[in-house]
């Protein structure tokens, strides 16, 4: 039986994409099929979408148009070896992080690879993702991977594949750094005598909102922030707080740590 789309790996990202499409009448259930070892995430898979999920991979997936790997990348070597013989015709997009498209094309013996970065806003359809195309991949199929990603939220093409280890860095770990900030904001909260809940309620909104405005408007961040901080005033004190901290320096050190532990990982799961 032809599989337009195969899923290698079934947790969140791939439910997150697979429900994405589905819902939006992108793919039906019968054309999608998913290989994952958990019993209890194939029941779930069943459940909630109805497509056919196998613990191992068979001669059906010989037949699939794209496939997407949503594996945990210390598994991929793994969970590719078995799967080389069906999976060379197909288009390779790959959602996991530090996997070089060099080691796809060796595992899977396609050339037509295509790596996105991901994050986990992804998965209420806000997110947005880097992606790198080998060139292998026609335009036809750049656009195809765009309309899968679609409803996971945007998507920005880089020309150089070292350019998702800063994309790993910016936007893959980067609501990490976004709810670290939040959790000293709570923190503040608490100090200043409003319940944890009250913190975490003004800080998320805040955050939102301010994000929000930052999206709609055509002035910079820097522009936005200058507009709220009035010298002698509370943003001002909070803002030099901060300064005299370093932190925006820290900041830049933290995402570039990111970076290249990004380019590390890489390394280590072969090229």
């Amino acid at each position: 039986m032809a599989t337009p789309l195969a899923f290698i790996g079934g947790g969140n990202m791939a439910a997150a994409i697979l429900g994405g499409l589905l819902r939006a009448g992108h793919v039906q259930a019968a054309d999608v099929i998913v290989v994952e070892p958990f019993e209890a995430q194939r029941d779930k898979l069943r459940a909630d979408f109805g497509i056919r999920a196998l613990a191992a991979g068979d001669a059906s997936l010989a037949g699939a148009g794209t496939v997407v790997w949503a594996v945990k990348p210390q598994l991929f070597a793994e969970a590719a070896a078995p799967l080389q013989a069906w999976l060379g015709g197909a288009l390779q997009l790959s959602v996991m992080a530090g996997i070089l498209s060099s080691s796809i094309v060796k595992a899977t013996g396609a050339e037509r690879v295509v790596r996105a970065m991901p994050n986990t806003p992804a998965l209420i359809g806000q997110g947005i993702a880097g992606l790198y195309a080998r060139p292998a991949v026609s335009a036809d199929e750049r656009a195809a991977v765009e309309q899968l990603l679609a409803p996971t939220g945007q998507t920005l093409w880089v020309e150089r594949e070292d350019d998702l280890d800063a994309v790993t860095a910016l936007s893959g770990s980067g609501p990490a750094y976004f709810f670290f900030f939040v959790e000293a904001m709570m923190a503040a909260a608490v100090d200043m005598g409003l319940t944890a809940e009250q913190g975490r309620r003004l800080a998320l909104a805040t955050c939102a909102g301010a994000a929000a405005l930052g999206l709609a408007s055509d002035e910079s961040p820097t522009t936005l922030r200058e507009r709220v901080t009035s010298k002698g005033g509370t943003t001002y004190a909070a803002v030099t707080s901060l300064q005299a901290d370093a932190v925006d320096a820290a900041i830049r050190r933290a995402v570039l740590a990111a970076q290249r532990r990004a380019a590390e990982l890489g390394k280590e799961f072969g090229g």
